[in-house]
């Protein structure tokens, strides 16, 4: 079974927050060479504090992807410039109960290790996302993606919205996106998730999640 749940940042026990950072070091900084702050072989940042939520999906408790959320109301790497240089207009977002997403990553290491290869983890972290967010109330989601990150939103099924396009440091598209959290959204998720995986009646319109990991798939049951 992997399960997805949130966990603030004051209830990290130290174990998990260790495997959490290294994994984003491992992530962004090794694979990615992104330009971001690493010490004692993690990564993290002012943005990692008190008003910080984590989603985990975790397999036989390793984290296996991860993400943060942080309320748009709070500093967050949006609404403080992180990125203004990288575009063309100022950023800026709307008043309202938004929550802006980070540092998401899939560890695809572990994937394999774990045998994960055939299941769909992107799209169940996805689901989490929006189940999370309907969860608390919140209004909507916005973040800044990579342009391949973008594709596989879109092949998710996911209808977000570019709001702005630039130019990163390395002269590659990067995109400022809105991530709408309505029914149809979360249904269109759903289906794609039943459609490529075997599910034995849990629900995927809840929150936290529990994903029952099968090794066939559903054209060979």
């Amino acid at each position: 079974m992997m399960k997805f749940y949130d966990v603030g940042y004051n209830l990290l026990s130290n174990n998990r927050s260790k495997e959490l950072f290294s994994l984003r070091k491992k992530t962004f900084k090794d694979r990615l060479d992104w330009i971001v702050n690493c010490e004692n072989s993690m990564e993290f940042d002012e943005y990692d504090s008190h008003h910080t939520t984590y989603i985990f999906g975790v397999y036989q408790d390793h984290v296996i992807c991860s993400l943060r959320f942080i309320e748009t109301k709070y500093p967050n790497m949006i609404s403080c410039g992180e990125f203004n240089a990288y575009f063309n207009n100022k950023i800026t977002l709307p008043a309202g109960n938004y929550v802006e997403a980070s540092r998401l990553f899939i560890d695809k290491e572990r994937v394999r290790t774990l045998d994960l290869g055939q299941q769909p983890i992107s799209s169940i972290l996805f689901l989490s996302m929006i189940n999370f967010a309907r969860n608390f109330g919140y209004q909507g989601i916005y973040a800044i993606i990579s342009h391949a990150m973008r594709i596989i939103f879109q092949r998710s099924g996911w209808d977000i919205s570019v709001v702005e396009r630039g130019c990163s440091e390395k002269n590659k598209n990067i995109y400022l996106v809105y991530m709408p959290l309505d029914d149809d959204n979360q249904h269109r998720m759903i289906e794609r998730i039943t459609h490529q995986a075997f599910l034995s009646g849990n629900p995927l319109d809840s929150w936290p999640l529990s994903f029952p990991i099968s090794e066939k798939r559903p054209d060979q049951l």
